[in-house]
Parts: C-alpha cells; sequence; structure tokens
C-alpha cells in the first residue's frame, strides 16, 4: 500500500520540480498511453535515466488492474476493530512472536544500529505481506508508470516511476520485477523513491533485495522509521515521540492505530 508523507519527499530528493512533474500529459484512460510513454522518456532522460531503465519504460503496459486497486480502497474506512479483523491482527501478533524469538539475533542488531524495536518492524511485516507470504502480482515498473500517467495522482507517482527507473539502471530491480498494484515491492512493501532513499543492505552481501532478503527489508524499514524521527527507548503509542514516525509510513489513522497495538503485543 502506498506510503503516506514520502511521495513529496521522493519528489525532492529527485529533484522534480512541479512544472517537471507534469510535462508529459497524464490521461484516465489506456488510450493515451502509449503517446504518455514517449513523452516521459524525454522526461526522465533528463532527469539522469540511463538506456536499461529507459527500456524498462517502454516495456511498460498499462496496468487496469491497478488503477482498479487505486479506486477500491475500502480497509482504510473500516473502524479499528474491523481493520485488525479483517487484517489478520491476532494471527499477526501470535506469529510475529516466534518470528521474534527465531530470529532474536537479527531484531537485537536492528535495535542497536536504528533504536527500532522487534515490535513495530515485525508488524508492519506481517501487515504487509503476511511475513513475505505474498508480495504482489503486479509487473513494478507498469503500475508506477500506470499511476504516473493516471491523473489522480501524476505527480506524486511521477517521482516513484523516476525512481523505479533509476533502481533498473542500478541493478537493484529489473523490468521484470513484480511487487504489489500501487508498486510497492518487497516484504515490507516500499515504493521506489523510497527504495532509493532508504533502502539499506541489511545482510552485508553488497546488495539491497527487498525480496529475497528479510535483513535487507526489516533494515530498510527499521532506516525509513528513524529518518522519519524514531527516537530509541521512546514509547510508539499514540500520543508517544515514536508514534509520529509509523504515521510517516503510511497516512491511515486505522493502520496506524493497528501497528502500534500490535507492536506493544509482540514486544510484551
Amino acid at each position: 500500500m502506498p506510503k503516506g508523507g514520502i511521495f513529496a519527499a521522493a519528489l525532492l530528493a529527485l529533484g522534480l520540480a512541479t512544472g517537471t512533474a507534469h510535462a508529459a500529459t497524464c490521461g484516465n484512460t489506456s488510450a493515451g498511453f502509449d503517446n504518455w510513454k514517449q513523452q516521459m522518456a524525454g522526461e526522465a532522460a533528463r532527469a539522469g535515466v540511463g538506456q536499461r531503465g529507459l527500456a524498462a519504460l517502454q516495456g511498460a503496459r498499462y496496468s487496469q488492474s491497478t488503477i482498479n486497486a487505486d479506486r477500491g480502497q475500502k480497509s482504510f474506512k473500516y473502524s479499528l476493530e474491523k481493520f485488525m479483523q479483517v487484517r489478520g491482527a491476532t494471527t499477526i501478533v501470535a506469529k510475529g512472536k516466534r518470528l521474534k524469538a527465531q530470529n532474536a539475533k537479527l531484531f537485537a542488531n536492528l535495535e542497536a544500529r536504528y533504536g527500532v524495536p522487534a515490535g513495530p518492524l515485525i508488524a508492519i511485516w506481517g501487515m504487509e505481506t503476511a511475513f513475505g507470504g505474498f508480495m504482489g502480482d503486479t509487473n513494478l515498473i507498469s503500475a508506477t508508470a500506470t499511476l504516473a500517467y493516471d491523473c489522480r495522482r501524476s505527480e506524486f507517482f511521477t517521482g516513484h516511476l523516476i525512481a523505479a527507473l533509476q533502481l533498473v539502471d542500478r541493478g537493484v530491480v529489473s523490468g521484470n520485477s513484480v511487487g504489489a498494484k500501487h508498486g510497492e515491492l518487497g516484504q515490507t512493501q516500499f515504493l521506489p523513491g523510497s527504495i532509493l532513499r532508504y533502502g539499506v543492505d541489511g545482510d552485508g552481501n553488497g546488495r539491497i533485495d527487498l525480496v529475497g532478503s528479510t535483513a535487507d527489508a526489516l533494515a530498510s524499514t527499521a532506516n525509513f522509521l528513524r529518518a522519519h524521527g524514531w527516537r530509541a527507548g521512546a514509547g510508539y503509542q499514540p500520543g508517544q515521540p515514536n508514534y509520529r514516525a509509523i504515521q510517516g509510513w503510511n497516512a491511515a489513522t486505522v493502520y496506524q492505530k493497528a501497528i502500534a497495538i500490535m507492536a506493544q503485543q509482540i514486544d510484551g
């Protein structure tokens, strides 16, 4: 799911001013998508995207399933109780406690490095992909390009599309990478601009792999939270200092409260 508070940061990080972001003409149907791609290719090249990234853009297809998902986000309108029931909070907490015990060294290292305890990381991991069980079925470039083309949030997603193409250039992702409907990737679902800005190599193998490496995904999530003001040792419930970092992760109030509750239960 898209992370609230990172769209503008991604645009600023990529140096895309508002006027530049709208250089390519948006549309609300698939009819103009191919023409838009040609315009977008020039914009991407001016932003420094290389041949591999441009080739990935040319291979993008309009994703109607992405548009359907974007128009049909209903769970954030639920009550907190129903949201947690629908999203399987009880299962997330139970499995999360087991994973915390099984990976005690990893979580201790992450807390020592970033100041973020296991609970919030595990709650996000479970909420986003059922601990890597389902990370999406949509082509990353096609999903991101579709939302950059779509007029509803074109400016937001143009920054993420440029980031995705730069990640292709760097070999972090490929034109065939698969993620969620809004272009989120990996075990905790990072949008491309956030991978570019906050992605880290958590397992020390010299690569950033948010899909195949749990350590990379969780370290990147901890890095994101720290960058959004997480303070080691401070509380993360509503009204406490670190709740703001959870708000930076996702803009939906019901999501934020659910993460805080599940994290506290996991941390004990």
